[in-house]
């Protein structure tokens, strides 16, 4: 079987649990060598261990804050210094916080601005120098559906999705000419312990919301980690400043 990422150094962003954890997985089966940023590293060590062992392949966690851009300079540094290269970067981890009009509170959205996209932002720059000097890379941003059809009780957030849609589009206008490709993943509604809990809490009706999706499921975090590899390979050669919806055609 094609391993589509065989020998490609990679950086993943929000690597825990949810959408980031089935990312890692997914590129260590496709052969990459993983480094799974995240600050909860602890919860990473067993399941990071066995996906290694289990693929052949390294998956390194790496405890990184990504609002610290210190931090993450010293690491992108000390992953080039090691490996010689940096071939793809994911960025998923992101800060989500539902509010309606009215009752927006400002400490969580500049908070949501923080990680959703200055955090993006800088890590894009900075990869984008490690990939230029190899002329080839390529950069897959997290966005969401919210930013594209809109979502009542999500406007702050939708907000910062969009500007990440933004950047996506303006990165690869200017990164092409260095042969680094910038894409970026719009999921739908997709169920991970984040959606569970939220929808636990609220009493909201989950088939309510499957209703709204023509698919007529929820996406899993496999159908994400199955776009990102798609765009991070080289099938995806000729495809940048796209945003791929993984959505089941939603209509929010």
């Amino acid at each position: 079987m094609e391993r589509l990422l065989q020998g490609k150094v990679c950086i993943i962003t929000g690597a825990a649990q949810g959408i980031g954890k089935a990312i890692v997985e997914r590129f260590a089966g496709d052969g990459a060598v993983v480094y799974a940023f995240d600050r909860q590293v602890g919860v990473m060590e067993q399941w990071v261990e066995a996906c290694a062992e289990r693929f052949g392949t390294r998956v390194i966690p790496v405890c990184c804050d990504i609002t610290n851009s210190a931090e993450v300079k010293s690491a992108l540094m000390s992953i080039h210094k090691q490996e010689g290269r940096i071939d793809v970067l994911v960025n998923n981890a992101g800060v989500v916080f539902n509010r309606k009009m009215g009752m927006i509170v400002r400490d969580e959205t500049e908070l949501m601005f923080r990680v959703n996209v200055i955090a993006v932002l800088e890590l894009v720059q900075l990869a984008a120098r490690f990939m230029a000097r190899n002329k080839t890379g390529s950069i897959v941003n997290i966005a969401s559906v919210t930013a594209v059809l809109g979502s009542p009780g999500q406007v702050a957030y939708s907000a910062t999705k969009g500007a990440v849609i933004s950047l996506t589009k303006s990165a690869a206008k200017e990164l092409a000419s260095q042969g680094i490709r910038v894409n970026a993943v719009a999921p739908g509604i997709v169920e991970t312990e984040r959606f569970t809990e939220l929808y636990e809490t609220t009493g909201n009706k989950i088939d309510q919301r499957i209703g709204k999706i023509a698919l007529g499921r929820l996406g899993s975090p496999e159908d994400v980690a199955n776009a990102c590899a798609f765009l991070a390979s080289e099938r995806a050669s000729y495809i940048s400043g796209q945003i791929l919806g993984v959505d089941g055609c939603a209509s929010i």
